[in-house]
């Protein structure tokens, strides 16, 4: 794996998470001009995260711009080789976390006028709206399984400049009809990387960093990844 590859995915992986907490924080945290803008301007917000993402990802030397371990993972079992998924995962992994750290940042005086623990938790990472273990899983797995068909759907025949616009649709489709339940992680490195920054930063009147949930939202993607990869071997696709 070529070091452009690696900077690729950390940057891409940054930049998704800076646009994608950020609106997460500028919808959610107090004084903000966009406070209570509601679910359509979260989804919108990271289904543009991804898009930008990505072609940040590739301006920066990774073509594949994964962003996202379940995606590593899903090509990977797909394909049989698993020779980077280790050094892609890392770059997703450090991107994430500094780019929740810039999300920090950038709300500064924010997290103090903001008194609740549980919206400074939610601009950093996920979290059930019902608590309910196997629900939550099973959602986890869902919209994985749903993003990982339709990445590879729109990567096995799509105009290669369409991939990021189409890419960051889907996104935008699986936040308004299946974001609802957990807030629609679907990426190990967008919820532990944030939730590792929240546990660490100087957060003003933050709580704790809701360690009890945090394999749920690592564990779904992953089963749902594999899942679909095995639909596309499956049918020969």
């Amino acid at each position: 794996m070529e070091s452009t590859t690696f900077w690729g995915e950390f940057i891409g992986t940054m930049i998704l998470i800076l646009f994608g907490g950020g609106v997460n924080a500028n919808t959610s945290l107090k004084q903000t001009y966009g406070n209570n803008s509601g679910w359509i301007v979260t989804a919108t917000g990271w289904a543009f995260a991804v898009m930008i993402g990505i072609f940040v990802s590739q301006k920066f030397g990774s073509e594949a711009a994964h962003l996202n371990p379940a995606v590593t993972i899903g090509l990977a079992t797909y394909s049989g080789d698993f020779s980077n998924v280790f050094t892609y995962i890392a770059a997703q992994m450090g991107g994430a976390i500094v780019g929740a750290t810039l999300v920090w940042l950038m709300y500064l005086p924010h997290w103090a006028a903001t008194e609740d623990e549980g919206t400074k938790l939610g601009v950093f990472s996920t979290g059930p709206a019902i608590t309910n273990t196997p629900a939550n899983l099973i959602s986890e797995i869902i919209g994985t399984f749903a993003l990982i068909v339709g990445v590879m759907a729109i990567y096995g025949d799509a105009d290669s400049g369409l991939k990021p616009f189409l890419v960051g649709a889907l996104v935008w489709g699986i936040g308004l009809s299946l974001g609802g339940t957990t807030g629609y992680a679907i990426n190990p490195a967008r919820d532990l990387g944030p939730r590792i920054a929240h546990q660490l930063l100087p957060i003003a009147g933050k709580g704790g960093s809701n360690w009890a949930y945090a394999w749920i939202p690592i564990a779904g993607p992953i089963v749902g990844c594999v899942l679909a990869a095995w639909l596309y071997q499956l049918f020969g696709v």
